[in-house]
């Protein structure tokens, strides 16, 4: 499938109805890891313009509680579709659902220190302190054939598994921000029409939001090239400019600004 550059002519006629953006966060919405003066203006220039922004991220239950309270944005889920909050009450709701919070976490813990058996290079990240849903480590020195590897021990085992540039998640098997969004969609905007969203990411635990049966109109930043051998489903259009420049691309068009 090849990529469809966003600054076709043609790209523009199915951006004009878009009313929410669903986007990833790191390497996303970030330049070099950090948070801009373009990024916030940004922000700021979507919620002027009434298109509402949902942050989806693989970051933890702890991290998106606070970042939801300081950003323009109407919601944010996190932990690849496992939790979300809301800005107007800034609680975190489970999407994932766990009859037992503490057994689940035992569960996900023992089955991290089962990979690290078959891949002793894996180091727990630090953030699991604050997480719910799922477990996460370090992927920083992992190749891309170490990934595939924990993912065919992980498939094996019947765990989800994603990763990112930043870390790799262990998770339930049906745990991913499409069924993530798609349920916070079905509770809170039953009657947006599927053409009237755009979901944008980078990364390999970016592509359900790119499966064009959900998400009919997506949008990969350019960084996303480096994953498209990788990738099931690829977003329908790409920027031309990497991290938060690409999402600036897509905001212009979306504004005409």
């Amino acid at each position: 499938m090849t990529l469809i550059s966003i600054s076709e002519p043609s790209v523009i006629n199915q951006l004009k109805p878009i009313n929410l953006i669903a986007t990833d966060i790191d390497g996303t919405l970030t330049q070099q890891g950090l948070f801009t003066s373009k990024f916030l203006l940004t922000l700021e220039n979507l919620q002027k313009n009434k298109i509402k922004v949902v942050l989806i991220t693989g970051r933890s239950a702890g991290w998106c509680q606070g970042i939801v309270n300081y950003l323009p944005v109407w919601g944010i889920i996190a932990e690849n579709g496992g939790i979300y909050c809301l800005k107007k009450t800034q609680t975190i709701e489970k999407l994932t659902p766990l009859t037992n919070l503490t057994e689940h976490r035992q569960g996900l813990k023992e089955s991290f220190e089962y990979l690290q058996t078959q891949f002793p290079q894996l180091q727990s990240s630090s953030d699991n302190l604050f997480r719910l849903t799922d477990w996460t480590f370090d992927c920083h020195n992992l190749s891309q054939d170490d990934l595939l590897d924990i993912e065919k021990v992980c498939n094996d085992h019947n765990w989800g598994f994603t990763y990112s540039h930043i870390q790799g998640h262990l998770k339930p098997q049906e745990q991913n921000k499409a069924n993530g969004l798609m349920m916070l969609k079905k509770s809170y905007f039953p009657n947006l029409p599927q053409n009237q969203i755009v979901t944008v990411g980078d990364s390999p635990n970016d592509e359900s939001l790119f499966n064009q049966d959900l998400f009919p109109v997506s949008v990969g930043v350019a960084n996303i090239l480096n994953y498209q051998e990788r990738l099931q489903h690829k977003p329908v259009y790409v920027t031309h400019s990497t991290q938060i420049d690409g999402f600036c691309e897509l905001v212009q068009l979306l504004i005409g600004e």
